[in-house]
C-alpha cells in the first residue's frame, strides 16, 4: 500500500526540521501543505527535499486554515494514488513512533480512518487542568451526537489517517477550511457509515503554542456542530434509509413540541389572570410530552447501536 503522510504548516518552522528527520523510511510521499506560513516553514521543507526525494512542498498564497491545507493535500495524495494519507502537525507533538498503530486498523481493514486519542494516557490526564479535562469531555459527547460515532473520544486530535475509501467519499470542497476540519471529518464519515478507530497515542508537548483558543471554540463550534447533526439527520434516516428510528422522531418530535407549546401556553394564560389550569390541560399537556420523549430516547438509543462499527479483528 502507498502511503503518503500531510504535513500543514503555519508558524511550525522551529519544529518542523526535527519532525521531517524523525519520519521513517517506509513513507512513500511526504507532503508539507505551506499555509501561506510567516515564518518560512516551506523553506525548511525545501531545505529537507534536496536530501530526500519523498518530500514535495505545496503552497497556499493566502492562509487558509488547518483544513483548507488537508485538502490540498489530501488532494495530491489522490494523485499519487495513495492508499492512506495521514494527517500530522508539524510542531512535533505527535510521535511518528505511533505511526504503526495508527495504520494498523486500516491495513487490517478494520476501519475507514483510525485517530489518535490522547485521553487513554491516565499520565496525561493526571496532568491536564480540570476545567479544559471537562471542556475536552463535554466537546467529545457533543460530536459523538452530531457525528453518530458514538464509540470514538478526542475529536479534535489531529493525528489521524484516512484510507482512499474515506478521502473518496467525502466532498472535500465542503470540507470545514479551519480548526473545526478534524470534527466536520467524523461527522462527514459518520453519515456515509464509515467506522472509524481510536487509537492510544499520547501527546508530546514541548514549547509550541497552541493557535486554538477556547473562546474561539464556544463561539463557532457549538452552531457548526448543529448544522452537521440535522444534516446527519437527514440524511440518515429520511434519505440514505428509513427505519424505526424514522418512525420515533416523526412521531416523538411533533408530540414534544406540541406538548412544550401547549404547556408555556396555559403556563403563561394562568399567570396572567391568577386562575390554574384543569387537571385535564395539565393531562393534554403533559402525556405527549412523555411518550414524545420516549420516542425520541428510543431514537437515540438505536442510533448508539446502529453506530459504524470497526470490524473485529
Amino acid at each position: 500500500m502507498r502511503v503518503g503522510l500531510i504535513i500543514p504548516c503555519y508558524r511550525v518552522a522551529r519544529h518542523l526540521g526535527a519532525v521531517l528527520e524523525s519520519l521513517p523510511s517506509d513513507l512513500d510521499h511526504i507532503l508539507v501543505v505551506d499555509d501561506c506560513c510567516p515564518d518560512g516553514s516551506g523553506q525548511v521543507a525545501r531545505q529537507r527535499a534536496a536530501a530526500d526525494p519523498r518530500i514535495e512542498v505545496l503552497c497556499h498564497t493566502v492562509n487558509g486554515g488547518v483544513g483548507a491545507a488537508m485538502v490540498t493535500g489530501l488532494r495530491r495524495a489522490l494523485e499519487l494514488d495513495c492508499d492512506i494519507a495521514i494527517k500530522m502537525d508539524g510542531d512535533g507533538q505527535m510521535d511518528p513512533g505511533f505511526l504503526p498503530a495508527l495504520l494498523a486498523p486500516l491495513l487490517a481493514g478494520r476501519a475507514e480512518m483510525a485517530k489518535g486519542n490522547r485521553f487513554r494516557d491516565f499520565k496525561a490526564l493526571r496532568a491536564m487542568p480540570p476545567l479544559r479535562l471537562l471542556g475536552n469531555s463535554a466537546l467529545s459527547f457533543l460530536v459523538k451526537a452530531a457525528s453518530g460515532q458514538w464509540a470514538v473520544m478526542d475529536p479534535t486530535n489531529g493525528y489521524l489517517a484516512l484510507s482512499r475509501r474515506a478521502v473518496e467519499s467525502i466532498d472535500l470542497e465542503r470540507l470545514s477550511p479551519r480548526y473545526f476540519f478534524e470534527c466536520d471529518l467524523m461527522i462527514r464519515l459518520g453519515t456515509a457509515r464509515l467506522a472509524v478507530e481510536d487509537v492510544a497515542i499520547p501527546a508530546r508537548y514541548g514549547d509550541e503554542e497552541s493557535s486554538l483558543r477556547i473562546g474561539r471554540v464556544l463561539l463557532t463550534f457549538p452552531p457548526l456542530l448543529a448544522r452537521g447533526f440535522l444534516r446527519r439527520l437527514l440524511l440518515s434516516y429520511f434519505v440514505h434509509d428509513f427505519n424505526i428510528a424514522s418512525l420515533y422522531l416523526l412521531v416523538g418530535l411533533p408530540l414534544t413540541a406540541f406538548s412544550l407549546l401547549l404547556g408555556l401556553g396555559a403556563w403563561a394564560v394562568s399567570v396572567d389572570s391568577g386562575v390554574p389550569r384543569t387537571a385535564g390541560t395539565v393531562m393534554l399537556a403533559g402525556l405527549p410530552l412523555i411518550l414524545g420523549f420516549q420516542l425520541m430516547l428510543q431514537a437515540i438509543a438505536f442510533d448508539v447501536a446502529n453506530a459504524p462499527r470497526p470490524k473485529p479483528e
